[in-house]
């Protein structure tokens, strides 16, 4: 007969697995804290980085600033009206040459109908430094110059054609004539 006997306080239990599992998921928590640690470390580098760099860039602004306030203020001088009122005109001469007539008539061609004649044309440079047509022109028929008014209206070329003044025909002009004005697409 056997008779079992503990001398120990508590009874036996079996910890290990449980044990060496915490002490697994332990280790690998450690391991995660040590890569955040890392990483927000980077992080920090990387935002003195650029921390240094908008100082930078903001240090270059204010410079280019006040060389352009200084620039504006020699600009600004009595005596240097004439200079910028040619460099005024100038400017306005160019953006009259940007102009281009050959692609103007080319585009016009594409949308006027057969049957009306371009009488007159003046293209000028708006505010917006958009190109507006003032046109004259002249049909047989006032249907036709609507049509012509429909095709300008449906082309993606011209914008808000308007018809500011219309004449019918006389003894000497045979032609219904009409002034058409039309934003045009061609950007400067």
């Amino acid at each position: 007969m056997k008779i079992p006997i503990n001398l120990a306080s508590q009874p036996f239990r079996r910890d290990r697995a449980l044990m060496v599992a915490s002490i697994a998921v332990s280790l690998l928590l450690l391991a995660t804290l040590g890569g955040l640690i890392s990483l927000i470390l980077l992080d920090r580098s990387q935002l003195a980085d650029v921390r240094h760099e908008v100082n930078q860039l903001e240090k270059d602004t204010r410079k280019v600033t006040a060389e352009q306030a200084s620039l504006d203020a020699i600009l600004r001088r009595p005596e240097n009206t004439e200079v910028i009122e040619r460099s005024v005109m100038l400017n306005e001469l160019l953006y009259r040459k940007g102009i281009s007539w050959t692609k103007i008539l080319a585009d016009l061609e594409k949308t006027m109908p057969f049957n009306v004649r371009l009488m007159a044309i003046r293209p000028y440079v708006n505010k917006d430094n958009q190109v507006t047509l003032d046109m004259q022109v002249g049909a047989e028929s006032q249907g036709a110059v609507i049509e012509f008014l429909k095709s300008l209206e449906s082309s993606a070329l011209f914008e808000s054609p308007s018809v500011p003044s219309s004449q019918a025909p006389s003894q000497s002009e045979p032609l219904f004539r009409s002034r058409v004005v039309v934003n045009y697409a061609q950007r400067l």
